[in-house]
């Protein structure tokens, strides 16, 4: 087996990983990233693209005075009910390192807009980057180039093997299907990423409609968690996923301004216009740049629209849990249909389709400026039928039969869909967003075993290491994902026996 020797060994090229190898390296360490992708990326580059910090200078500039102990009781306030379930520990960990964090990021060239409102957070945490979340990758990339990190790329980690009680090696293999030996004088960080896109382990921990619906990002299946627990540690909150959940389908093709890379001269032009342009042209303008397909909101079937599937059949439930009716539905997509009284409605606050980092929330004609394919206009129900491509029949007896049900129900009559013109968006399709099942770990993030004790040289960080988190709100994941990278890396760095330069 060909063996290549390093002190710290990174596995899984996201944001948690380029964090963790770009800190190893600033040590002074020799270290290697494993990515089993043709390029980096991971979820972070699927996500929102937003970070929750505090102490940043956006928030300084704004006169916001915060603090992370501040942020990490709003952090049980986001767990709600669920706090009991969460880990304040290491919740601790994620607001006290936001700060430092986020510097340096910026140091990286990452350039953000922000801070934004979000409650219950008590002042404006949330920073999205400039253009959208593909920066992370592109810029930390070129961050660990520079620090001398080896990135192998098309390289998938399979197993660790140990000498003398200590993880030692990382066997994997690569593009060709060829088998290298890693091997570290220091730690191992796992950074694989979650196992949203693994029906076995959704099956394993959560439910089989989570196993079910399908991820937003393919390539999570979950390598890093499996080789934790194949060296003997255990998964907390594995039933915890975020989904199935409804997210209206990327567009077929992408804009050309998702595809900009994150030069200074883009993203200073976006800040810029984001101080300066009226909200009219400055909405659409940041929903274009928006990688991560949106949500729709469930206060649209409250006010009472209805769903149907791709047939144009009604799909029942979509009042109570639109995405887990829609999860069932065939193909597990739906067509969100309403009259013009929901569509006036849903057109200003408090009432929107969706939330949307950049502009905090997206209304009707957001989606009819922006994404004009999945939006649906007409006088009559049959000339609707006719614009979505399915049978107007169909449809005239979904939404007939709609509307009885909700004329039997107390103040339904008011919600039933009778006004012309009729609107329809989608399809929205049932998607896993995330998993927060994540091995146990340490406040150095050692992977532990059951028993309380650390698997030496082995350490966990991201989703891999998440540790019983549950992350709720904007901003966290990314978050976590950066400030525990950064310390698996410190702490994996300093169990080399190379001396720190």
């Amino acid at each position: 087996m060909d063996t290549r020797e390093f002190d710290v060994i990174v596995i899984g090229g996201g944001g948690t990983g380029l964090a963790a190898a770009s800190m190893a390296a600033s040590l002074g360490r020799k270290v290697a990233l494993l990515e089993k992708n043709p390029r980096l990326g991971g979820s972070t580059a699927h996500s929102v693209g937003s970070v929750s910090a505090t102490c940043t200078p956006h928030q300084l500039r704004a006169g916001i005075l915060d603090n992370p102990e501040d942020h990490w009781h709003d952090l049980q306030l986001f767990a709600g009910a669920q706090a009991p379930r969460d880990n304040p520990r290491l919740g601790r960990l994620l607001a006290e390192g936001t700060p430092e964090m986020f510097r340096w990021l910026l140091s990286a060239g990452l350039d953000f807009i922000g801070p934004m409102p979000e409650p219950p957070h008590r002042r404006s945490r949330m920073h999205n980057v400039l253009p959208n979340s593909r920066a992370f990758p592109y810029r930390l990339g070129k961050l660990c180039a520079r620090q001398g990190v080896h990135i192998a790329t098309g390289m998938r980690a399979e197993r660790i093997h140990f000498e003398e009680g200590r993880a030692a090696a990382v066997e994997a293999r690569d593009a060709q299907g060829r088998a290298v030996l890693w091997r570290a004088r220091g730690g191992i960080v796992l950074a694989g990423g979650d196992y949203s896109a693994s029906r076995e382990l959704k099956q394993q921990y959560a439910s089989r409609e989570a196993a079910l619906a399908d991820p937003v990002n393919p390539t999570a299946t979950g390598e890093g968690i499996r080789i934790g627990l194949d060296c003997g540690g255990y998964v907390l909150n594995g039933d915890h996923v975020r989904g199935p959940f409804l997210r209206f389908v990327p567009p077929r093709r992408e804009s050309l301004l998702v595809r900009l890379p994150p030069w200074r001269v883009i993203t200073a032009t976006m800040r810029w216009a984001h101080g300066v342009l009226p909200p009219r042209l400055l909405r659409p303008f940041i929903m274009k740049f928006l990688t991560s397909t949106l949500a729709p909101d469930v206060g649209l079937f409250r006010a009472g629209a209805a769903l149907v599937d791709r047939d144009g059949d009604l799909i029942a439930g979509a009042r109570d849990n639109p995405h887990l009716a829609t999860a069932a539905a065939p193909d597990g997509l739906g067509m969100i249909v309403f009259d013009a009284r929901v569509a006036r409605s849903f057109s200003a606050w408090p009432h929107f389709i969706s939330t949307a980092p950049g502009i905090a929330y997206a209304y009707l004609d957001d989606y009819k400026r922006t994404r004009r394919d999945i939006c649906f206009e007409a006088r009559t129900i049959e000339e609707l039928a006719q614009r979505m491509r399915i049978d107007a029949a169909r449809l005239r007896a979904a939404l007939t039969a709609h509307n009885a049900a909700l004329a039997a129900t107390p103040q339904g009559a008011d919600l039933q869909l009778l006004e012309a013109p009729f609107h329809a968006l989608g399809p929205a399709k049932a998607y896993v967003v995330f998993t927060n099942g994540g091995l146990a770990v340490s406040e150095r993030l050692e992977v532990l075993r059951p028993d309380g004790s650390a698997i030496t040289g082995l350490y966990a960080a991201g989703s891999n290491g998440q540790g019983g988190q549950l992350l709720e709100g904007h901003g966290h994941h990314l978050g976590w994902a950066f400030v525990s990278g950064r310390i698996a890396g410190r702490d994996a760095a300093m169990d080399s026996t190379t001396p720190v330069q």
